[in-house]
């Protein structure tokens, strides 16, 4: 753990209890001593360290020790188009590509995708904040919306399409938003629409699933 968020982050004490002092002192075993920091979510960039005074069996005690400004970020920005698939997927791969250091993601509605899903980005948040705490990252990746894959393509005419038929990707290449299908791809319709846009594909053989390709574009770009 880099980090934990905490609301008072910043006072001069203070005081955990509940789910927190549980995950410091029982999981974590922290002991009296120990220098634990702390962030808010409001201000990720500002570290708070503070010094493990006391506990009582149920509440944690800490006294703060320093504060700085303290960036932790990856140096290239990655924005995917992501063709809309189940919510439930989405979250297990947000993790991975909190830690990989996608810096947006706009979900797009396409026409293969489920149009009775509804995305909670809320919850969304929440997956990526227990995910920046174990990783030290100082942001979260920023959520959009595209009612159609026409409309996101006019608004981001340099988008890389990942789909058969195309180059394999070039690690020479700059590449800075992608998009990704759903399950089951991009129908005819919407392959007439990438004439004027670069389109790539990895070297394997193997169909990748939406969540998979998601994970291994951000891992190969980034």
């Amino acid at each position: 753990m880099k980090f934990m968020l905490n609301s008072d982050a910043g006072s001069q004490e203070l005081c955990l209890s509940g789910e927190e002092y549980k995950y410091l002192i029982k999981v974590r075993r922290h002991t009296i001593g120990d220098t634990i920091c702390f962030r808010k979510k409001e201000n990720l960039h500002e570290e708070y360290r503070y010094h493990l005074t006391r506990t009582d069996g149920r509440n944690a005690y800490f006294t703060l020790q320093t504060h700085h400004t303290s960036l932790c970020e990856n140096g290239k920005k990655l924005h995917i188009g992501w063709c809309l698939i189940d919510p439930k997927t989405i979250e297990k791969s947000l993790p991975m590509l909190t830690e990989l250091g996608v810096s947006k993601i706009t979900f797009i509605h396409c026409r293969r995708s489920q149009q009775n899903f509804r995305l909670d980005f809320e919850r969304f948040n929440r997956i990526m904040e227990s995910a920046i705490m174990q990783c030290g990252r100082t942001s979260l990746i920023e959520f959009g919306e595209s009612a159609t894959l026409h409309s996101f393509l006019q608004g981001h005419p340099d988008s890389v399409v990942l789909d058969f038929g195309g180059e394999v990707f070039n690690n020479e290449e700059r590449i800075e938003t992608v998009v990704i299908g759903c399950e089951g791809g991009f129908d005819e319709n919407e392959r007439k629409q990438f004439i004027e846009h670069r389109i790539r594909h990895f070297s394997s053989p193997m169909i990748l699933r939406s969540e998979t390709a998601a994970v291994a574009i951000a891992s190969h770009l980034l």
